[in-house]
C-alpha cells in the first residue's frame, strides 16, 4: 500500500468525528458501500465483473443510457427544374387548349373568392376586397391586360391557367394560349362587380410566395 492510498483509507481523527458529524466506516462497511454505489452507476451488463473492472482498469461513473437510433425518414425527392422542362410537365398539350374545358375552373375560382371575401357583399369595404385578393391563388381568375408597354397585350382577355413567377398564361376565347408578363402590364379582375387593378412588377412572386408576403401600401404605382 502506497502512502496515497494509506492517506484514503487512514480513519478520521477522533476530534473531527464531533466537527464533520461523520464517523469513519470499518473496512466491511466501506467495502459493501463501494460495491453498491458501482452497482448503482455501472452499466447492467457489467454486475457480475465488477471486481474485474475494479482490479483491471478504471471506472467511469456517472453512466448514460444510450440513445435510440432515430432513423431518419426517407423523403421523395421531388423534380429539379430541368427535370420539369425535359419531362415538359408545365406545358398544355394544343388539344387541351381549349377556353369551354377551363370554365369549370373558372366557376370554381369564382365561388373560392367570394368565400375568401365573406361573400363578396355590396357593402363590402373595397380596401379589404383588395387585400385579399392580393394573396389570393388567381388560378382560373379572368384576366384582362388594361395597360401595358408592349401595345399588343393591351386588350388580351382569357382565363389564367398557369401563373409563374413572371408570367401569366391564360386561353383566350378563341381557344389560344398567350403568354402575358407581369413587369409593365396592368391586369383588371372582375367578381360579382367589383374589378380590381394587379399591378404586375409589383406581383412578381409565384402564388405560394404571395401568400406570405406583407404588400405595402403606396400611394402611385408606376408601370
Amino acid at each position: 500500500m502506497n502512502m496515497d492510498e494509506a492517506l484514503v483509507r487512514a480513519t478520521i481523527p477522533p476530534d473531527l468525528v464531533k466537527v464533520l458529524c461523520v464517523e469513519s466506516w470499518t473496512k466491511y462497511k466501506a467495502e459493501a458501500f463501494t460495491q453498491a454505489f458501482l452497482r448503482n452507476g455501472m452499466k447492467p451488463n457489467s454486475y457480475h465483473n465488477l471486481t474485474t473492472m475494479l482490479t483491471h482498469k478504471a471506472v467511469v461513473l456517472g453512466y448514460a443510457r444510450p440513445k435510440k437510433d432515430k432513423r431518419k425518414s426517407k423523403r421523395a425527392k421531388g423534380l429539379n427544374a430541368r427535370q420539369k422542362r425535359a419531362m415538359k410537365v408545365f406545358q398544355i398539350k394544343p388539344e387541351h387548349q381549349r377556353y369551354e374545358l377551363f370554365l369549370p375552373l373558372h366557376e370554381l375560382w369564382r365561388q373560392y373568392v367570394i368565400d375568401l371575401c365573406n361573400g363578396l357583399k355590396p357593402t363590402c369595404n373595397p380596401q379589404f376586397v383588395q387585400q385579399k385578393l392580393l394573396k389570393a391563388d388567381f388560378h382560373g381568375a379572368i384576366i384582362t391586360v388594361v395597360r401595358s408597354k408592349c401595345p399588343s397585350y393591351v386588350g388580351a382577355t382569357g382565363i389564367l391557367i398557369q401563373e409563374f413567377k413572371h408570367v401569366f398564361k391564360i386561353i383566350t376565347k378563341e381557344d389560344k394560349l398567350k403568354v402575358i408578363p407581369k413587369r409593365n402590364s396592368v391586369f383588371a379582375v372582375e367578381v360579382n362587380g367589383f374589378v380590381s387593378h394587379i399591378y404586375g412588377s409589383k406581383f412578381e412572386q409565384r402564388a405560394s410566395e404571395r401568400s406570405a408576403k406583407k404588400f405595402k401600401v403606396r400611394g402611385t404605382i408606376d408601370l
